[in-house]
């Protein structure tokens, strides 16, 4: 069994090359990533031996192809993913997100892939006061990062019911641990926190995320790849629904740090109030989340702590 994992020098992507590892050492990986800045090869430096690795562009059908060749299964986590940087940089964002995605998909197409993996996120149904997203529930993205998200995977969708090709969807909630880039908010609190500078929080800080441990996550996609249907779409949530400046309390709570750091900033232009996910699909093939919130992010801190020699240059 011979899998292609895009994406996978990136934070979602080099977890789920690690769980593969350690679950199904039969499969022969092979990891395609344009290394861009989020997308890194220290990421993969204790396993580099185990993998074959291709440094190219998903948008790039040369390059695609030599990777797809002979693989059995794609997963694609390459994207560009920084909500942020997509307000000021949409083109990136719909040129990796639904052009990339095309790529993949017309070769897997053409490559008799047996499985397609499209990772999508919970911001694809915009923001809800009340309530929680089902599968079903209608698109509504408030980014370009996010209606870039949507595209391809209604692009992905369609390749399912035109073409036959057997494409599953995760959807899943804000991912954190151990190699996220420190852009996203937890790395940046807590290397903030770290060098004693100002945390700074949108708006008030009530907004809510759905908190989900990225190895919780890499479990979900391996169900999801071993036992989801053609044409599934699935939420992966964890129910850690809490708000931002409570996730900066607890972080100066572990850091030994004052409250007083908090600093409150101008909000994101279009920023969505609270995500939530009903994620009954999952939970009936089997999965539920096993990282409690405060052990998660505590150990999590503790990554940070003890890697600084791999953040250190990048901020």
């Amino acid at each position: 069994m011979r899998i292609l994992i895009t994406g996978g020098a990136g934070f979602i992507g080099c977890n789920f090359v690690r769980h593969l590892l350690q679950n199904h050492p039969q499969k022969q990986i092979v990891v395609l990533d344009k290394l861009t800045y989020a997308g890194r090869l220290e990421n993969l430096e204790d396993v580099k031996y185990n993998i074959t690795f291709i440094k190219g562009d998903i948008c790039d059908s040369e390059v695609v192809k030599k990777a797809m060749q002979g693989c059995d299964e794609v997963v694609n986590f390459a994207a560009e993913s920084h909500v942020d940087r997509s307000i000021t940089s949409p083109e990136d964002f719909v040129r990796t997100d639904v052009l990339g995605a095309f790529m993949l998909l017309e070769q897997a197409r053409k490559s008799d892939v047996k499985k397609f993996l499209q990772i999508s996120t919970d911001e694809v149904y915009g923001s809800t006061v009340s309530g929680s997203f089902s599968e079903k529930s209608i698109l509504d993205p408030s980014s370009p990062y996010s209606a870039s998200k949507a595209g391809g995977e209604l692009l992905a969708r369609s390749y399912a019911r035109t073409y036959g090709l057997n494409v599953m969807v995760t959807r899943s909630s804000n991912n954190y641990g151990p190699f996220q880039y420190p852009e996203k908010l937890i790395p940046v609190l807590v290397i903030k926190a770290l060098r004693n500078e100002p945390l700074p929080i949108y708006g008030k800080g009530t907004n809510v995320r759905d908190w989900l441990h990225v190895l919780d996550n890499c479990r979900a996609i391996d169900l999801v790849l071993e036992k989801g249907k053609p044409g599934d779409i699935i939420n992966v949530g964890s129910g850690n629904e809490v708000t931002n400046i409570e996730i900066a309390k607890l972080i100066l709570k572990f850091l030994k740090r004052p409250e007083s750091l908090i600093k409150f900033v101008q909000d994101r232009p279009g920023h969505d109030f609270r995500y939530s996910l009903n994620w009954d699909m999952i939970r009936k093939m089997g999965w539920k989340p096993q990282m409690k919130l405060e052990e998660g992010l505590r150990s999590t801190v503790d990554w940070y702590v003890a890697n600084e020699k791999w953040w250190a240059g990048l901020v």
